[in-house]
């Protein structure tokens, strides 16, 4: 009944989704090749220094990782060789992903919103979100996808989800973003777009929605979020 009534109504809404944590867990994979270049320039990058890669651009996270080994002094050509060495071991470890690794309900939840007329978009820092929904089985279920390759500034600039709602021909304000990073929630608020936070409440502060897990996507009162923009509209 709501499809019919979104396509009769002409009423686009959306859904753009992150990347990682939210459609696969990719993170452990970008850890372990910031580790692997770590190693090449001779100091060990901690596990717990990875948290802060989340959710920002492959540049930003050199910047991060370099800093974690005291190396300064380098040229814009070589950091980007240093960024392409890590997408190239990034690449590897992410050649064998497959349906198994999709976070649980997402599936589910993309067949839910796509039958009651929703557009779907992915939203992500990664230069890989293409190939990786490709690898997962699941590209067919977003309308368009906005990745690394298509954006010059990283979250928490909203450019990524602007370009998402751009390319969907939908208002940030009919767009609800699902995120799990802080600088994704940042991003989504400053495009003017609702948020559903996957994660820890305290560490998604700005969200309107904040859910342990992607499973419980299934029972979230997403409309509620729509009639407040149509609310706000009046």
């Amino acid at each position: 009944m709501e499809q019919k009534l979104l396509r009769e109504t002409g009423m686009k809404q959306a859904f753009i989704f992150d990347l990682d944590g939210v459609v696969t867990d990719t993170a452990i994979y970008h850890y372990q090749a910031w580790r692997e270049l770590g190693r090449s320039l001779g100091f060990e990058f901690p596990e717990w220094e990875g948290e802060k890669l989340k959710g920002i651009s492959r540049m930003a996270s050199l910047e991060i990782v370099l800093e974690a080994g005291k190396i300064t002094g380098l040229k814009e050509g070589d950091k980007r060789s240093l960024a392409d060495r890590k997408n190239r071991i990034y690449l590897g470890y992410i050649q064998n992903l497959d349906s198994r690794h999709i976070l649980p309900g997402i599936t589910e939840f993309l067949d839910k919103i796509k039958g009651e007329g929703y557009k779907t978009a992915l939203g992500s820092a990664s230069r890989s979100g293409d190939r990786i929904l490709k690898n997962l089985g699941i590209r067919d279920l977003f309308d368009v996808v906005v990745d690394g390759c298509s954006i010059t500034r990283a979250k928490p600039d909203p450019e990524v989800f602007l370009t998402a709602a751009m390319e969907l021909g939908v208002e940030p304000a009919d767009c609800i973003v699902i995120e799990d990073a802080a600088a994704g929630v940042e991003a989504a608020v400053k495009g003017g777009m609702h948020c559903i936070g996957i994660g820890k409440k305290e560490s998604l502060r700005g969200a309107d929605l904040v859910l342990e897990h992607t499973g419980l996507l299934m029972q979230a009162d997403y409309k509620s979020l729509f009639d407040r923009r149509q609310i706000w509209g009046q």
